[in-house]
């Protein structure tokens, strides 16, 4: 990475958790806008797409869909809405975040409120539908966004040496036999979610030369969130759980957990940690505030304390370069970027939330 500034219910009489539902809601939803979906007349002249969804244009080649040309293709809300991908505690981050989304308000000028999301795939989905404008992602979530929903990255979180960063790690609890993933074959191994970089992505692909592959050396278990992971291999209803490392450090600070109750037995190379994204038809002129008060704005103490003293501003993220990494790593683990991938995988997190 360069370092320059930078609830549904189911159709059997099985009763779903909230996490299920809303997942398989989101599937479906996106299931059925793949029936409605039909490229455009902009679609269909469009000199370059790569991988964005065919109602999008990348014509600048920066792998972002373009800001449309046409003014009434453009939006300017008279409020903004925030969204923040619940990879932990959502209501934990809604009020952490508060002061910086009263902070949006004064410096935009348009009243910004906090839009509450239960997935990955339902903050996807509502980005698409325009139902939120700007939005905080997970680093394996930001490409699905940027494909399926037109979401253009502008920033990432660090501190005044520059962007930071963050490392898969294999957990397991440390009175365990387990020294190395190869120790793992068909134990109970937690993913997060379908669409998470650390929690699923990344050990598809860095897993099978450890001498483990999901999938056929086990099964693949969903929890839904990191700290679901965490506390299951706790608890004792995983073996090993693949997480973020800056979720478990933060779960150590909060005391949810104490430092030596788990065992690392594998670290990846670093990632970035997520991007702040905005929707790519506001206005050019919107965007740039929204951009300019994001980057400008310094976070309060206890977010700081949030991210361990890691982060406490934004820096300028460039998609194409600095998200090579999990784009490289997505690309090996097999995943591609699309709204069937993401439908699938929402069905499949559903199912595994189930049971």
């Amino acid at each position: 990475m360069r370092n320059t500034n930078l609830v549904c219910r189911s159709t059997s009489h099985t009763r779903l958790t909230p996490a299920a539902a809303s997942a398989l809601s989101v599937a479906l939803i996106i299931a059925f806008s793949l029936l409605l979906s039909a490229p455009t007349a902009s679609a269909q002249t469009c000199k370059n797409r790569g991988e964005l969804d065919t109602i999008y244009c990348d014509n600048d080649g920066d792998m972002l869909a373009d800001t449309p040309t046409d003014p009434k293709k453009l939006r300017n809300p008279s409020m903004l809405l925030y969204g923040y991908t619940p990879t932990e505690d959502t209501a934990l981050y809604e009020k952490l975040w508060q002061p910086y989304i009263d902070h949006m308000t004064s410096c935009t000028g348009k009243p910004t409120r906090f839009f509450k999301v239960h997935s990955a795939a339902a903050t996807i989905e509502a980005l698409r539908s325009g139902r939120i404008h700007v939005s905080q992602l997970s680093a394996g979530d930001t490409p699905f966004a940027v494909n399926i929903a037109g979401a253009q990255p502008f920033a990432i979180r660090g501190d005044a040496k520059g962007p930071a960063v963050y490392r898969l790690v294999l957990l397991v609890k440390k009175d365990s036999p387990f020294q190395a993933p190869k120790d793992l074959k068909d134990k109970r191994i937690a993913h997060v979610t379908p669409t998470s970089n650390s929690g699923n992505l990344a050990p598809r692909a860095l897993f099978p030369a450890q001498g483990l592959t999901p999938d056929k050396d086990y099964k693949v278990l969903y929890s839904g969130k990191h700290d679901n992971s965490v506390a299951g291999v706790m608890s004792g209803d995983y073996d090993a759980a693949a997480v973020a490392d800056d979720v478990w450090f933060r779960m150590i600070d909060r005391g949810m957990v104490k430092a030596d109750d788990l065992r690392v037995i594998f670290r990846s190379k670093p990632f970035p940690p997520g991007s702040a994204v905005v929707v790519h038809d506001l206005l050019p002129e919107l965007k740039k505030k929204i951009a300019d008060c994001t980057i400008n704005y310094r976070f309060t103490p206890e977010l700081t304390a949030a991210f361990r003293g890691t982060a406490d501003r934004h820096w300028p993220l460039d998609y194409k370069e600095d998200y090579d990494a999990v784009r490289a790593v997505a690309k090996a683990s097999g995943e591609v970027f699309t709204r069937e991938a993401l439908a699938k995988r929402a069905a499949e997190s559903a199912a595994g939330a189930k049971k």
